[in-house]
């Protein structure tokens, strides 16, 4: 199943996130890939971030709930907030064929 994994720390921190996710990226468990990972170069939601928070968003593929907490714990002990969210691919140009499928 595919995530979107926002995290959210404070930029205080970011030599600490950075080496706790070297680490945990080195070492991937199994049934867990990370597709891409951005890091936001703005606030992108200014009316819930606090000042001085940086957030990360990954796209992630995952095969169990473990899998994501051998990758969430770290971060989430060295200070991060985390979120996963599942998403569900959809094909571009063909929105309206899955909306159908998925209303019948």
């Amino acid at each position: 199943m595919k995530f979107l994994r926002f995290s959210m720390f404070d930029a205080a921190k970011t030599a600490e996130m950075s080496q706790v996710s070297d680490k945990v990226m080195a070492n991937l468990p199994p049934g867990l890939k990370v597709l891409a990972a951005y890091t936001c170069l703005g606030n992108p939601f200014p009316a819930t971030v606090p000042p001085n928070a940086l957030i990360s968003v990954a796209v992630m593929e995952a095969e169990s709930a473990e899998a994501i907490v051998a990758t969430a714990y770290p971060a989430m002990l060295a200070g991060a907030q985390m979120w996963y969210v599942p998403v569900m691919e959809v094909s571009i140009g063909a929105a309206a064929e899955q909306e159908k499928k998925y209303r019948a």
